[in-house]
């Protein structure tokens, strides 16, 4: 389930929130003041280790050199 962050622009903080539908976002509140006027932050995403043995257990982890990121 996709767990997202968001930056409250009224009293600068931070929150996590479950979204289960892309339009909940636009309901979707301040857990601090209840302020509707919130930004979704660009978050570290995360993946569990490999389980197989023919996959490196680095693999999964960070982007590769042919990703276009550096």
């Amino acid at each position: 389930m996709p767990i997202y962050e968001f930056h409250c622009e009224d009293c600068g903080k931070d929150f996590e929130s479950l979204i289960l539908i892309a339009s909940a976002v636009d309901h979707l509140t301040c857990k601090h003041c209840n302020s509707a006027n919130i930004k979704k932050m660009i978050s570290a995403t995360s993946c569990p280790p490999a389980k197989e043995s023919h996959i490196p257990a680095g693999a999964l982890s960070g982007c590769s050199s042919r990703s276009g990121f550096s």
